[in-house]
């Protein structure tokens, strides 16, 4: 081996861990390069998961008040109402108004929710006058309903509503309230006399509930032409008789015995819709001026 040839291999030895010194340190700052990378990715995955479990949260909430039970309110007791011309009995009617017409049905676009039917008469007595009575049965039902509440409840305001309306008719003379027992749930009588050019009209409104039903019967009676004055009390028992064979009626329409007490069950399968305006029953003060201005015609 020549002396050039050791030199350079004496040259290439001393280079070589120079070499590998710098190959090792190459790959520990590739090394070292790759970490943050590796803590980036780790750090986006861990986002990630975050975020999916918020929205996953939410549709869990979202889903947990979709399945919470809606509003209930308790079922109406009563869900149906009598044929109105049906509810006061034959005898009744002699005696109410005798030698009158049958009784005409009232307008309703649902009489499963509100009904009523009118009787007038007109007993001639020649010279001695005549004898003017008229007689109206109305009932209005009412539904229970979520926003608005149960069906008696509806019923009890507007029973009250309907005596507040008796006792504010116009021209109305000495108005006298008195409670009426053994009828519904709960009834009283509106009496009163109201002047007219023909006599002297003794008016008398009995308005009762029964359940989640209120029936108003509007009775009155007049001496024309020189007749006497109908006796106001017993115009009141007759108003009453009409009133509490209407509630039975109600009552036994609807699974009940006929008493005035309602003896069904509730109805499980209200649907909970609501009755609607009340204002398709005729109120005491319509039935006083429709019966005084007719009377002139009857009498005619």
């Amino acid at each position: 081996m020549s002396e050039g040839t050791m030199q350079l291999r004496a040259q290439r030895d001393q280079r070589d861990p120079q070499a590998k010194r710098a190959k090792r340190l190459t790959r520990v700052l590739v090394g070292a390069a790759a970490v943050p990378v590796m803590l980036v990715a780790a750090g986006c995955s861990s986002d990630s998961g975050s975020d999916d479990g918020k929205d996953k949260a939410a549709e869990e909430s979202a889903a947990s008040k979709s399945a919470s039970p809606s509003p209930t309110v308790q079922a109406a007791a009563f869900r149906k109402l009598p044929e109105a011309c049906s509810v006061v009995t034959k005898k009744t009617l002699d005696d109410l108004v005798p030698k009158g017409d049958s009784g005409k049905e009232g307008s309703s676009n649902d009489t499963a929710l509100r009904a009523s039917c009118s009787w007038d008469s007109l007993d001639d007595n020649g010279v001695k006058g005549s004898q003017f009575r008229w007689l109206s049965v109305s009932m209005l039902r009412f539904e229970s309903d979520v926003a608005r509440g149960e069906g008696d409840k509806l019923a009890r305001d507007y029973y009250q509503k309907q005596l507040k309306d008796a006792q504010g008719v116009e021209g109305a003379k000495g108005v006298k309230t008195a409670p009426v027992s053994g009828t519904g749930d709960e009834a009283s009588v509106v009496r009163y006399d109201l002047k007219k050019k023909e006599g002297t009209f003794k008016q008398q409104t009995v308005v009762a509930r029964v359940e989640n039903v209120v029936v108003t019967v509007d009775y009155n009676g007049a001496g024309l032409a020189g007749d006497k004055t109908p006796d106001a009390d017993d115009l009141v028992k007759d108003a009453q008789k009409a009133a509490k064979e209407a509630v039975a009626a109600v009552t036994k329409a609807n699974g009940g015995t006929g008493s005035d007490k309602p003896g069904g069950t509730p109805d499980d399968k209200s649907s909970g819709k609501s009755s609607g305006s009340p204002s398709a029953s005729k109120t005491p003060s319509d039935a006083a001026s429709q019966s005084a201005s007719a009377s002139p015609a009857k009498s005619g």
